[in-house]
């Protein structure tokens, strides 16, 4: 069994020959890695990871139409946004030179490949900034609706194109959550947000591929929203924000599999190596079998040692293996 059966069997609930593994190594420890390692690639092979997660492909967003109304504009709202063209041409084939360049050398080691693209609430985040679409949410209904429908349009194009290329599962990017709570109402999320993201969960499914989440915080309010939706895996399942493991899998095993296990908020970089030893164990004592790959919760922040990170996967590897 190679890592992408390994890794589609875990997500269906099949059986597997051992847990797949994988981590958020590079973002802030890529320099770290390299000096040790050679490559955060060769640390990646060192443990064979299971998955690969793929950046890359055009962005969204014309930046120069963007800048333009924000120098139009004492407030970016909107209603300006409608009136533009904002959006980039999905199709062209020359803006995922680097996206096919991951996809083909991770599918070389047999990895299962999931690509990023941007969810909706997240995604004009980077436009309004959190606070103001916040408000916005409040204001412009409407307005909000129509850009996220534009955005779900331009995610069925460039989620084609992934596909395309080999790509074994679309991930949205789209976080909801603060740390106790939604960081808005859930009416809001069923009107604005879930028709627009079921568009590209069915849309994936209809071409034969796995769709999957990453919201930090705590979704708790729209964990049956998740559910109808049809995802097919969520990542992290933030457990120090409050979500419990007793509750997936008590109610929500037998609907979508999880990506995470490795806190990087409360554990890897925080806890003493005992400390940390006993953590990953509980985590596997309660997930070994499930629908769950191993991973961190997010990027693993730069306070932590590459004492700490081998560690960790030193343990996470041999854990993997045991029955």
């Amino acid at each position: 069994m190679n890592s992408t059966e390994r890794v589609k069997n875990t997500i269906l609930g099949l059986p597997v020959d051992r847990q797949p593994i994988y981590g958020w190594v590079s973002a802030n420890l890529s320099e770290e890695i390299t000096e040790k390692w050679g490559s955060v690639a060769a640390f990646e092979d060192r443990y064979e990871f299971d998955l690969a997660h793929i950046f890359g492909g055009p962005g969204s967003f014309k930046k120069e139409v963007l800048d333009r109304i924000q120098a139009e504009n004492e407030e970016m709202t909107p209603d300006l946004l409608l009136e533009e063209d904002i959006f980039t041409d999905p199709d062209r084939l020359e803006d995922y030179a680097d996206l096919k360049a991951a996809i083909d050398f991770h599918k070389e080691r047999g990895r299962f490949c999931y690509v990023q693209t941007p969810g909706f609430f997240e995604q004009f985040n980077g436009v309004f900034g959190i606070e103001n679409q916040l408000l916005y949410l409040a204001m412009y209904p409407d307005e909000l609706d129509e850009l996220y429908r534009r955005q779900a349009e331009w995610t069925v194009r460039f989620a084609d194109r992934c596909i395309e290329l080999g790509a074994d599962m679309i991930h949205i990017s789209d976080d909801w959550g603060a740390q106790k709570d939604l960081m808005f109402n859930p009416r809001l999320w069923w009107e604005i947000i879930y028709p627009h993201m079921k568009r590209v969960v069915d849309y994936v499914h209809g071409r034969g591929k796995l769709v999957s989440l990453h919201s930090d915080g705590c979704i708790l309010k729209v964990l049956d929203g998740v559910e109808v939706l049809g995802l097919d895996l969520v990542h992290p399942w933030q457990e120090s924000a409050g979500m419990d493991y007793d509750l997936y899998l008590e109610k929500y095993s037998d609907k979508f599999a999880i990506l995470g296990g490795v806190c990087i908020q409360t554990a890897l970089g925080l806890l003493d190596q005992d400390a940390l030893e006993t953590e990953i164990r509980r985590v596997f004592h309660k997930l070994r079998g499930k629908r769950w790959a191993c991973c961190t919760t997010h990027f693993v922040q730069d306070h932590c040692s590459m004492a700490d990170l081998e560690f960790a996967f030193d343990l996470i590897y041999k854990l993997a293996r045991e029955k």
